[in-house]
């Protein structure tokens, strides 16, 4: 469906000191992995499936329309890269899916007539709960 290694070329990838616990080998390594995405000025996509991504992805997207992404899971460097790729991927899939139009269905006859049995032998019940009316 995608063609992703042309989409592959419009992404850029910053490595950065990954937080949190390590040791003294964190101070030194560059592991996690910050992936940027312009959506507005991506020649990949037309202006149609841009349209519906940025409606999808409007929460994630900056003022100027960047998909920011980050990855520190792993301690390698190419293994937070492979990861971030492939959560990029998912997320351009789900947003460019298009849902299918709920169509109405009829309730049946025989659903209606069992709600309102139900409710008639409910209101009897609570009817013969009463004291009986003796004028």
């Amino acid at each position: 469906m995608l063609n992703k290694d042309a989409l592959l070329q419009e992404l850029t990838f910053k490595a950065v000191r990954s937080s949190g616990a390590g040791g003294q080998h964190v101070n030194k390594v560059s592991s996690k992995v910050e992936l940027a995405f312009n959506l507005f000025e991506s020649s990949f996509f037309n202006e149609k499936l841009k349209e519906r991504l940025i409606n999808k992805l409007q929460n994630r997207l900056t003022k100027e329309g960047v998909l920011m992404l980050q990855c520190d899971e792993s301690r390698s460097q190419h293994k937070n890269k492979e990861l971030v790729i492939n959560r990029f991927f998912e997320l351009i899939e789900k947003g460019l899916i298009i849902p299918r139009k709920r169509i109405p269905t009829k309730i049946p006859r025989a659903v209606i007539k069992k709600r309102l049995k139900i409710k008639r032998n409910l209101s009897d019940k609570k009817a013969n709960r009463r004291k009986p009316d003796i004028d």
